[in-house]
């Protein structure tokens, strides 16, 4: 494993626990404890997480992982999903996105097709997505959070007007009990206006959100009728999505 790898193994344990120890990173992935501790000091700098005596800190706002973090965890298995959701999207489609990494990797898979019309409210993938002649723009405005994306009354008053073909949600947590949940209140209501002017409701997430409840409820499933994962979610919970009337796709 080189560094890169390293770096990313050692984010995605604190994506997943918030807290990481030295000792226990060494073990696993077979390397000092120094090599560990230099690993630390250099995502600190970075301001990716927190370190602490003896190991580290989700540099995070509440439970909720920063999008620093976020963008380097699972990324082979985000861009899967993004190429995956993709290709659900049809010629001429008008196509609504709201923010997350999962999201980001979606819009990087359609910049490159022709005659779509892409309404978001992320700041990072109207980034992405400004300058490509085949794609027609609509930034929705709001209230800017830290996750990039703009939330609020201003940003649900606005989707108001506009009809969606398809529409695509990241989320923090997704369960057949729950529905769709996020960390942020005024960031679900923004989401659940995306799914209320859609034809197509699909959410996109790796499988570390599934079976996870978050603070604020988007959704229950009945408001979605598609999920696109990775191949990590468990069986049985892929079958209770299943179950519970949603189509889902593991790639």
């Amino acid at each position: 494993m080189d560094r890169a790898e390293r770096l990313s193994a050692i984010l995605d344990q604190v994506g997943q626990h918030g807290r990481v120890d030295v000792g226990a990173l060494a073990a696993g992935l077979q390397v000092s404890a120094a090599t560990v501790r230099r690993d630390l000091q250099s995502l600190s700098r970075d301001q990716l997480l927190v370190r602490t005596h003896g190991g580290a800190l989700a540099n995070a706002v509440g439970d909720e992982v920063p999008t620093r973090v976020k963008a380097a965890l699972r990324q082979p298995e985000k861009r899967r999903i993004g190429r995956a959701a993709a290709d659900l999207v049809e010629d001429g489609a008008v196509v609504g996105m709201t923010g997350g990494t999962t999201a980001l990797e979606l819009a990087r898979a359609l910049a490159g097709r022709r005659g779509i019309t892409i309404v978001t409210n992320a700041i990072n993938i109207a980034h992405e997505l400004a300058g490509h002649s085949g794609i027609r723009l609509v930034v929705i405005g709001g209230i800017v959070r830290h996750s990039f994306e703009l939330v609020g009354p201003a940003a649900e008053a606005m989707l108001a007007n506009y009809h969606l073909d398809i529409a695509f949600i990241g989320v923090d947590g997704l369960t057949p009990e729950e529905g769709c949940t996020t960390y942020d209140e005024m960031e679900a209501q923004t989401d659940l206006a995306f799914l209320r002017r859609s034809r197509r409701s699909v959410v996109v997430t790796d499988s570390s959100k599934i079976g996870r409840v978050t603070f604020a409820r988007i959704s229950l499933l009945s408001g979605v009728s598609d999920v696109v994962t990775d191949r990590g979610a468990a069986p049985e919970q892929v079958d209770a999505l299943r179950a519970a009337g949603l189509r889902v796709l593991t790639v």
